[in-house]
């Protein structure tokens, strides 16, 4: 008579180890989509900045040294960001002088004495105005000191209205998105534990270690009997 009792099923795998069977690169690609899709979304939401410039140059007295500009332009593109001259320059910006010290940046030429004032907004018209402000209190500043510098602040050139943001667009943000997820997904796959291996039966098979020592058949029987013969 045959047996027809009911054999134990094995219960269906769940979640995690199917997760444990998929293949490494598939982390990989998860990752890197994951973090492109992040990356672009965040781009795409954020609202965009524009940045705007306006440039002064340093010009010498007749009595002047000639390289003495180079030298105050030095001095004045750093002192351009200071609360002496952002004290001013909030008047005619419209803005507190808090927002324009985080907004407002300064460079210099090492080969020419002119200061570059750079503001940057998420309106186009306020980084004009904040802009063009700044380098108006910093004329101004330097003025006051002209008796004693010898060197006169001009503006060289107003700042224009910016056309196109100057924040990041979305895909780049989604470029840098996919890159960190690349990133983290292969130091996942190098800190992922190896999958064991099953036998057919489906148990798992534990390959020796090493250093372990094998273990070594004891002798027969039979030889020990036939030897005292």
């Amino acid at each position: 008579m045959t047996d027809t009792s009911a054999r134990p099923q094995r219960p269906a795998p769940g979640l995690r180890a199917r997760a444990r069977n998929l293949p490494p690169w598939s982390l990989l690609v998860t990752a890197v989509l994951a973090g492109g899709l992040a990356g672009g979304g965040y781009g795409a939401l954020s609202t965009p900045s524009y940045s705007a410039t306006s440039y002064v140059v340093a010009v010498p007295e007749d009595t002047s040294d000639p390289t003495a500009a180079l030298g105050f332009a030095q001095a004045y593109g750093k002192v351009a960001t200071q609360l002496a001259v952002l004290g001013d320059a909030q008047v005619w910006a419209g803005v507190p002088a808090r927002t324009l010290k985080s907004s407002v940046t300064t460079a210099t030429s090492p080969d020419a004495p002119m200061v570059s004032v750079t503001a940057t907004s998420h309106r186009r018209d306020l980084a004009v105005d904040m802009a063009d402000a700044v380098a108006r209190a910093l004329t101004a500043h330097a003025d006051g000191n002209r008796s004693a510098t010898h060197v006169e602040l001009r503006q060289f050139a107003r700042a224009t209205k910016p056309t196109e943001p100057s924040s990041a667009g979305p895909a780049t943000t989604g470029l840098v998105g996919a890159a960190a997820g690349g990133l983290l997904g292969g130091l996942a796959l190098l800190v992922r534990p190896r999958r064991q291996e099953r036998g057919p039966d489906g148990t798992r098979e534990n390959p020796a270690e090493p250093g372990s020592a094998a273990a070594v058949p004891g002798p027969a029987v039979a030889a020990d009997l036939s030897g005292r013969r």
